[in-house]
C-alpha cells in the first residue's frame, strides 16, 4: 500500500476519532486499568463489539494527550501486511502531527504485527492495542512482547454496568423499584449485554452478523478453517448446549467428523471469545485438562438466533451470567474459577487462589421445592467438607436467607443483589 492510498483512511478514521461524543456513555471499570503513563503496551482484547475500541477512544480523549488511531477492521485496511506498517505509520504522521500514543485497533488482522509494536516500544511510543482473538495474547505476544505488556480483558456489560446504563434505581427499597430490577435482570438474561444491542430495532439481525463476522473473520480466514460448514454447525451445537460438559468424542459422532477437528475448531471458538471455558477442579493437571465445560460469552448468542427458545432455561442462562462475572471478579485478584462433579456431588463453581478453595458457589434459579433445596445444600456442605472451605454461596433468582448446617452457614443470596454487589 503507497502513502498515498492510505491518507484518506486515515483521515477519516482521524475525523471519527476526534468527533465522537463519550459523554453519554457508561463507565467501564476496565477504563480504570488502562495505564496511559506505563511504558507496557496496554493489550486489550474481547469479543467483537464488546466495546474495545470505545473505551480505549475515551481514555485517550478524557487524557487530552496526543493520541493518533488506526483502526485495521476496515476493508481497505483487510490486505494489509507487516511490510504495510511504516508507511501507515508514516501516513499517521502526516494526519496527526506529532503524537505520543498510538492505539492499533484490532491488529490481530496483520500478520508480524508485535515485532512492528516491539520497535515502537523501544522508541518509547506510548502504545494501546485491541484485538478480538484470544491468539492476540498467546503464540504473537509471548514470543516478541513477553513482559512488555499490561492485558486487559473486556466483556459485554455486566449487569451493574447495564442498569446503570438504563438509569435504574438499585438503592431503592420500595416493592415498586425491587420489581423494577427484577424485572431488567430478566430482558438482560434474555438481551444480554452488548452495547450496540441495546439500540438496535432487530436484535437477531445484529447477533447474526456478529456471528458472521466471528466465524468468518476471526476464525475461518486466519486459521485456514478447512470446513466451515462444520465449524458453523459445532458453534450452534455449542451455543445450543451451554453450561454443560463438553465430550468431544460425542459431538464428533453427531457431526460426522474426528475428535481432533471438534477439539481444534472448540478452541478457536474459544479464542475467539463466543466460548468460555471452565476446568473440573483437581490437584492432578491431568484431570483438569480432560474435564471441561463451555459457556457463552454474552446471553445475547443464546436468545437471539433462529430456532431457539427465549425464555426456556432461565436457570441456564442465570449461571451463564454468574460464570462471566465471577470470571471477571476473579481476574481482577489472579483466582481462578473451577467446577467440581464426582459420583455422589457437584459443585457449580470453585474460586481457588494458590491452589487454595476460597469460595464455592451453586446457581439454583429456585429452590423452592424441597428436593431442590437438599441437593443444593448437600452439594455445598460436601464440597465445603472436601476443600476445607468456610465461604459457601447459593444464588438463587429471589430468595434470600442464611441456613446453619454441621457448622457451616450458607448464604442464600438473590442473584440481583450479588451482581450489583461485588
Amino acid at each position: 500500500m503507497t502513502t498515498e492510498e492510505l491518507l484518506p483512511i486515515v483521515a477519516e478514521q482521524r475525523e471519527e476519532f476526534l468527533n465522537e461524543d463519550f459523554s453519554t456513555l457508561c463507565f467501564r471499570t476496565e477504563e480504570e486499568q488502562i495505564d496511559l503513563k506505563s511504558r507496557l503496551a496496554q493489550v486489550v482484547i474481547g469479543v467483537r463489539r464488546s466495546g474495545k475500541s470505545t473505551i480505549c477512544r475515551k481514555v485517550l480523549r478524557e487524557a487530552k494527550v496526543k493520541a493518533a488511531y488506526i483502526n485495521f477492521d476496515d476493508e481497505r485496511l483487510e490486505n494489509a501486511k507487516s511490510s504495510d506498517l511504516n508507511t501507515i505509520l508514516e501516513a499517521l504522521y502526516i494526519i496527526y502531527g506529532d503524537f505520543d500514543y498510538l492505539l492499533l485497533d484490532e491488529v490481530q488482522n496483520v500478520d508480524g504485527w508485535p515485532l512492528f509494536v516491539n520497535r515502537l516500544l523501544r522508541q518509547n511510543m506510548h502504545l494501546i492495542v485491541t484485538g478480538s482473538n484470544a491468539k492476540l495474547l498467546s503464540n504473537e505476544l509471548t514470543t516478541h512482547l513477553t513482559g512488555r505488556h499490561h492485558k486487559i480483558t473486556l466483556y459485554p456489560f455486566s449487569f451493574a454496568e447495564y442498569v446503570r446504563y438504563k438509569q435504574i434505581d438499585t438503592l431503592t427499597f420500595t416493592t415498586r423499584g425491587q420489581a423494577e430490577i427484577k424485572r431488567t435482570l430478566n430482558e438482560y438474561l434474555l438481551q444480554g449485554g452488548f452495547p450496540e444491542l441495546f439500540t438496535e430495532a432487530n436484535s437477531q439481525d445484529y447477533i447474526l452478523g456478529l456471528m458472521e463476522a466471528i466465524i468468518k473473520r476471526d476464525i475461518t480466514k486466519r486459521f485456514n478453517v478447512r470446513y466451515p460448514e462444520v465449524l458453523q454447525r459445532l458453534a450452534t451445537y455449542l451455543l445450543d448446549n451451554f453450561a454443560q460438559e463438553y465430550n468431544a468424542a460425542k459431538i464428533a459422532d453427531f457431526l460426522g467428523v474426528s475428535d481432533h477437528t471438534i477439539d481444534t475448531y472448540s478452541q478457536y471458538l474459544q479464542e475467539a471469545f463466543l466460548l468460555l471455558s471452565v476446568h473440573k477442579f483437581s490437584y492432578k493437571s491431568r484431570d483438569r485438562i480432560r474435564g471441561e465445560k463451555l459457556y457463552v460469552v454474552d446471553n445475547a448468542f443464546i436468545s437471539n438466533r433462529p430456532n431457539t427458545f427465549s425464555t426456556e432455561n432461565m436457570g441456564w442462562r442465570m449461571e451463564n451470567v454468574v460464570f462471566v462475572e465471577l470470571l471477571q471478579r476473579a481476574g481482577r485478584r489472579f483466582a481462578d474459577v473451577f467446577y467440581y462433579r464426582d459420583r455422589s456431588f457437584e459443585v457449580d463453581f470453585l474460586v481457588t487462589k494458590g491452589g487454595v478453595v476460597e469460595e464455592l458457589y451453586q446457581v439454583c434459579y429456585d429452590m423452592t421445592n424441597e428436593k431442590t433445596r437438599k441437593r443444593e445444600i448437600n452439594s455445598l456442605l460436601q464440597g465445603a467438607k472436601k476443600f476445607h472451605c468456610q465461604n459457601l454461596t447459593i444464588i438463587t433468582f429471589a430468595e434470600e436467607m442464611e441456613e446453619l448446617r454441621d457448622n457451616y452457614i450458607i448464604k442464600v443470596i438473590p442473584v440481583t443483589k450479588w451482581l450489583l454487589n461485588p
